[in-house]
């Protein structure tokens, strides 16, 4: 599996799935916590890049309410709503 799907992967597991069975609108999900619990390095431009894609909204099924920070950082953040 590449990277991208591995993060992807994490972010519906950890994130998207959670929220959905907890019942929430919306979840927040934040570049620096991924790249933590993922134990990457340097790798903030593929946490970016796969969370920005397209195909991430298809699989997780959702619908981005929000993206704040530069393009490609530790500080970058999503909101996206859990439908």
């Amino acid at each position: 599996m590449i990277l991208a799907d591995q993060i992807r992967q994490h972010v519906l597991k950890n994130y998207i799935e959670l929220a959905r069975k907890r019942g929430e609108s919306t979840v927040r999900v934040r570049a620096n916590d991924v790249h933590t619990a993922l134990g990457l390095q340097h790798r903030f431009p593929a946490i970016c890049s796969a969370l920005d894609a397209d195909n991430f909204l298809e699989l997780a099924r959702v619908t981005l309410v929000s993206r704040k920070g530069p393009k490609q950082s530790s500080t970058v953040e999503w909101v996206f709503a859990v439908t």
